[in-house]
């Protein structure tokens, strides 16, 4: 399996240079099938949006009814917004118009970053290596963040001079935030409040960021800045671009446009976590469609298991009734479907479920 992750089945193409070009149709391999394009305008709607802080408010009440609402929101969204979370705004900002910058660089200066499917660190404009395979409407810049034994500051951007700083500074602000969601997630679930971290690993984590870069497309209705898919890791913290919408949730059998909310993070539950808890919290389909007039950059921080430990259904959520719908697997496995296929909506975690 390994030996297909070596080299890109075919040659690059940055879509930011695409689009700067001027090209008015965009070429065939960026064209999505029928049933996969934006068939009518999705509504504008707020998923939950949970205040943090209430969670330590001296009211009994209010913590509980917090509780609560998370809970509600894992369960019937796979979504929630999160403010007054604790990370500083100003380094939200600095972090996002710096990989602003980075992506306005010379396309020379970002090559040098140029990532392969062996570790996807890097530089990157696909995921997946099927050959012929069609093509999301992005650019992206994939960085290892935890564990430390696999953090390399020198594939790290150099330029602009202050990313690196501000890269360590913003993860190591949201890996903290990540193990205060993931107590929360394991009180919800009955289970005891360091269950889901010791599941992962405890300390001995998984974390990694990946910063998109959308360009304008001059066909944004044939076309995804991202194909539809649940994220394969843990938990998802995304910072999106107040500014232009572009992230869809699937609502049953619908799209809904998410409306970010300012200086909130954008909260998802991924396939681990759906196994862990034996789905009763799901990861839900999302996707990313692009704009004809606006270019958009997001920031998404993976926070995962130990690569190597094994991931099942928690014993303690198991009944006679309700048996581990999946079998035991390590995330090292788990993904090295993505890595392959690219995205592919839920049928990785559901293929798990049928084997049962």
């Amino acid at each position: 399996m390994m030996n297909c992750l070596q080299m890109w089945p075919e040659p690059i193409v940055r879509v930011q240079s695409l689009s700067d070009s001027g090209i008015r149709a965009i070429p065939e391999r960026y064209i999505k099938r029928a049933s996969e394009r934006i068939s009518s305008p999705a509504s504008e709607v707020n998923i939950p949006v949970i205040d943090f802080q209430d969670l330590f408010s001296n009211d009994a009440s209010l913590r509980l009814t917090t509780l609560s609402l998370i809970s509600e929101a894992c369960r019937e969204w796979g979504f929630f917004q999160v403010v007054n979370h604790g990370v500083s705004h100003e380094l939200m900002k600095r972090t996002c118009q710096v990989w602003h910058e980075f992506f306005h660089l010379p396309l020379e200066v970002k090559q040098v970053h140029a990532n392969s499917p062996s570790t996807y660190e890097g530089y990157g404009s696909r995921l997946g290596v099927e050959k012929g395979a069609k093509l999301d409407w992005s650019d992206y810049f994939f960085l290892h963040y935890l564990p430390q034994s696999l953090r390399n500051h020198n594939k790290w951007p150099t330029l602009p001079t202050e990313c690196r700083e501000l890269v360590g500074e913003y993860c190591d602000e949201l890996v903290k935030l990540c193990e205060k969601l993931m107590k929360v997630l394991s009180i919800n679930l009955g289970l005891g409040e360091e269950y889901l971290q010791n599941a992962f690993g405890g300390k001995d984590v998984g974390a990694c960021l990946r910063v998109n870069f959308y360009p304008k497309c001059p066909q944004p209705d044939l076309t995804l800045g991202l194909s539809s898919h649940s994220d394969p890791g843990g938990m998802t913290l995304l910072l999106p671009d107040h500014h232009v919408s572009g992230l869809q949730v699937r609502r049953g059998d619908d799209w809904v446009t998410v409306k970010p909310v300012p200086n909130a993070f954008i909260v998802n539950i991924g396939d681990q976590i759906q196994v862990l808890s034996n789905a009763t919290y799901k990861s839900v389909e999302h996707r990313v469609i692009v704009n004809s007039a606006k270019e958009r950059v997001s920031l998404a921080l993976f926070y995962n298991p130990r690569g190597d430990i094994l991931i099942e259904p928690a014993k303690e959520l198991l009944t006679e009734n309700h048996p581990a719908l999946y079998p035991a697997m390590t995330f090292n496995e788990y993904r090295l479907f993505i890595r392959t296929r690219g995205p592919c909506g839920k049928s990785q975690v559901e293929s798990l479920k049928a084997s049962q």
